[in-house]
């Protein structure tokens, strides 16, 4: 039984969730990003426990179609973004078609109806917040970020970083408070 997990977008994530599932001695094949393989379905019972727990924990156990496809669209992002080197060989959109088997405009405007802002912003605003996180980190020069993260030039990094941000990545640096936001939040 497959369950999907609004708001589990980090490894500390899926400990907690993972945590919550043995606090509840409900047996688990697999804990993803945005999703749970449990090794049996769960009785009304145990899903209202689960839902009570999660919910407390900040996520939302999510059971519509859309819904989940959206979080299945942010999971791919932020594994690519966070949890890969950032590589598309092929644009945004036959990337996201091709792992959700959906055609893009399908998906830009599911997405943008539900949450607000379209698919490539979402992308933009994850990959500013893994330039802010390796900044803040301060092992890697501009260029080298600039380089790792596939943009063009220090120059194009730089300019979408202030139009996000408000702050030039040099003045980011700089200061200290508040620096990044949970990735669910962005």
């Amino acid at each position: 039984m497959k369950l999907y997990i609004k708001n589990m977008v980090c490894d500390r994530c899926k400990m907690a969730v993972n945590t919550a599932l043995t606090h509840l001695h409900i047996p688990v094949k697999n804990v993803d990003l945005g999703e749970v393989t449990l090794e049996r379905t769960i009785t009304p019972g145990e899903k209202q426990q689960l839902e009570e727990e999660l919910n407390q924990l900040g996520f939302e156990l999510i059971d519509d179609k859309k819904s989940r496809l959206i979080e299945t669209i942010k999971k791919e992002i932020i594994a690519l973004v966070h949890h890969q080197d950032g590589e598309l060989k092929v644009n945004l959109s036959d990337y996201l078609s091709e792992k959700l088997h959906r055609d893009y405009n399908y998906l830009s405007n599911l997405f943008s109806e539900v949450e607000g802002t379209t698919i490539e912003k979402y992308f933009i605003n994850q990959k500013i917040e893994r330039v802010k996180e390796l900044l803040v980190y301060d092992e890697l020069s501009l260029s080298e970020i600039a380089y790792q993260l596939h943009y063009s030039s220090v120059a194009h990094l730089s300019n979408q970083f202030k139009k996000v941000t408000g702050f030039t990545p040099s003045h980011f640096k700089n200061i200290r408070e508040e620096k990044r936001k949970p990735l669910d939040k962005v």
